[in-house]
Order: structure tokens, then C-alpha cells, then sequence
């Protein structure tokens, strides 16, 4: 036990990125038909980086300069100042309030104003910074005209422009915004029972291959957490435990814990993952199909694993009959 909880705080440890600041606390989709990609920094600079995190919903900068890189909001405000000592938020910049959730609908005080005097507040010490950004998203209700048109192909929405400041000088970070068509959740339905049907046969022609399947359904929500960890999402502890459950049923798999074991799997790392199956941009990195190909094993194998856990306790068990001579014996 002592073994099991050092790997999960190691692997917890591995797995978690380093923490920027967040200019808000927001929120994030589970996933999204809406890709945004960026393409460039206009005026590049050892140092400083910019990409897309969970699934799109918020931009990251980080600024390893030496010197301060500015944000600026939707009327050109400073919204953000990420320097050497920290980031910085300017409580005057209506971009403070707006990008509080990712949908924009939080109200902005009167006392937000573009055009007046900054009012810094450090909101963290670290010189990476994630924000939510109108400028990226798609904020309209509904599908977007294009997609509704045909949502059989991708589509190209618009793009975009972010601006940043050095002293006087502005740059930009440029990009896209994507719709992008649903996959064939029916297909990868399919999959999933295939692959758990294949497993239940295995299982129950060749009760040695509990352990090789165990470990291949231990893979699954290990590379899930991985995948999201890379995204910039902190990884799942859940997941991380639930893998090394599944490892530990692959050595010593007597039917109560395989059946423990199997489910969690495929309620952790299948079930609760299956939005996967209905979007087309996911909150982690790394291949869609992969992913989607993870979260179908997890469920499929795990399904399988718990059923033969659950008919394994039931052999077990003694026959009814099997208790009455003991009983006839005891009363002679």
C-alpha cells in the first residue's frame, strides 16, 4: 500500500504541468466542434511563447524575456503585463471582467474604463499567464452559418488577431477558428462493443489473458491523463489511480478485485470520457482517433473484465447442497 500511494504522488508530481496564472478562474469545455490554431507571432522573440490550451478555450503566453510583454484588451487597453516578477492584471481594462468565463457574459462595473490610467494588480508570481479571449472564440448561439449550410466538411469562421506591447512597440499573435464536423459516434459505438465482446471471449477461453488485457486497459486512463497534462490541464489524480489499480489487478487478480478494477475503468476512463465520441476537438493532445481509441478499449475491456470478475465470485461461491452433509454430520 505504502508502494502504491508513493507511485501515485510520483506520477501526480510527473504529470502535473507548471502552473501559470490564470487571469480568471473561467471555465472549459470537456470538448468543442471549434478548433482555434495560431499561427504566429508577428514579430517573434527568444523567449516568449503563445499557444492554445484546453481544447482552445484559453490562450497561454508565457514571457521568458527579461523584460515585459503587454496583453491588450478589446480597445487597446493594457489588459495583462506579464514581467519578470510576475503577472499583472489592470482592473480598468473591461477585458478583466468580460474574459471571465468563456462565454463573456459576466457584467463589467462602471468603474471599467479602456481609456483611463491602468490600475495594476499582481494576481500571480509566475511568468506564464492563461486567459479566456472573445477575439478566438466563437460566441454566437448556434451552429455558424457555413456549418449550417453543410456540416458534412470543415470551415473556416475567421481570423483572428490578438495584439501585444512591448514599451511602444505592438505586435500581434495571429490565428484561426475552425468549425470542424463531428465524428461517426455510431463507428466508434461499434468499436467499443466489438472490443469488449473480443475481450469477454478471450477472458473466458483463456483465462491467462486476464493479465495482458488487464495492463492494455491500464494504458487507457494513463494516456488519458497524460494527454490532458500536455493540453495544460492539470491531470486527473482519478485517473491516475484508477491506472494503477488496473496494474496491480493484472499481478494478483483474484475476482473481487478484477471485478473492482474492471470497473473502474470503464466507468473512469470509458463512461465518463465518452463525449469523446460526439466532438471533434477534445481538451488534450495528441491524435483525436487515439484518444477516442482509448476511451473505447477503457470501456470495452473494462466491461468485459468486471463480467468476469462478477461470473468468477459466482463460481466460487459453494453450491446450496454442498453445505448439508457438513450439517448432517454436526447434528449425529
Amino acid at each position: 500500500m505504502r508502494r502504491l500511494a508513493l507511485f501515485v504522488i510520483v506520477a501526480g508530481a510527473f504529470l502535473a504541468p507548471a502552473t501559470p496564472a490564470f487571469a480568471h478562474g473561467g471555465d472549459a469545455p470537456d470538448a468543442t466542434a471549434y478548433r482555434t490554431t495560431i499561427t504566429r507571432i508577428s514579430t517573434p522573440e527568444k523567449g516568449l511563447t503563445v499557444r492554445t490550451v484546453e481544447a482552445g478555450a484559453r490562450l497561454e503566453l508565457t514571457n521568458k524575456t527579461g523584460h515585459s510583454v503587454e496583453i491588450l484588451g478589446y480597445s487597446g487597453e493594457p489588459y495583462l503585463d506579464v514581467r519578470p516578477d510576475g503577472t499583472w492584471e489592470n482592473v480598468n481594462s473591461p477585458a478583466a471582467y468580460i474574459n471571465e468565463t468563456l462565454t463573456g457574459d459576466t457584467p463589467v462595473p462602471s468603474s471599467a474604463d479602456p481609456t483611463a490610467a491602468p490600475s495594476w494588480r499582481r494576481i500571480s508570481g509566475a511568468t506564464s499567464v492563461r486567459w479566456h479571449d472573445q477575439r478566438t472564440h466563437w460566441l454566437s448561439a448556434g451552429l455558424p452559418p457555413q456549418a449550417q449550410a453543410d456540416a458534412t466538411r470543415a470551415h473556416r469562421l475567421r481570423d483572428w488577431e490578438v495584439p501585444l506591447r512591448v514599451q511602444v512597440r505592438t505586435f500581434v499573435i495571429t490565428g484561426t477558428l475552425d468549425w470542424e464536423p463531428p465524428p461517426k459516434a455510431w463507428l466508434w459505438w461499434s468499436i467499443t462493443v466489438l472490443t469488449g465482446l473480443t475481450a469477454f471471449a478471450l477472458l473466458r477461453k483463456w483465462p491467462r489473458s486476464v493479465r495482458p488485457l488487464t495492463l492494455i486497459a491500464a494504458i487507457c486512463p494513463f494516456g488519458y491523463a497524460v494527454s490532458t497534462a500536455l493540453d495544460g490541464t492539470t491531470p486527473s489524480l482519478l485517473l491516475i489511480t484508477v491506472g494503477l489499480l488496473a496494474i496491480a489487478a493484472a499481478y494478483r487478480h483474484p475476482p473481487f478485485f478484477l471485478t473492482l478494477a474492471g470497473a473502474a475503468v470503464a466507468l473512469f476512463a470509458g463512461f465518463t470520457e465518452i463525449g469523446a465520441f460526439d466532438a471533434a476537438v477534445l481538451p488534450a493532445a495528441g491524435p483525436a482517433w487515439l484518444l477516442r481509441a482509448a476511451v473505447a478499449i477503457a470501456l470495452g475491456v473494462g466491461t468485459a473484465l468486471a463480467l468476469t470478475g462478477v461470473l468468477r465470485l459466482r463460481a466460487a461461491l459453494p453450491a446450496p447442497g454442498d453445505r448439508r452433509p457438513a450439517l448432517d454430520s454436526v447434528a449425529a
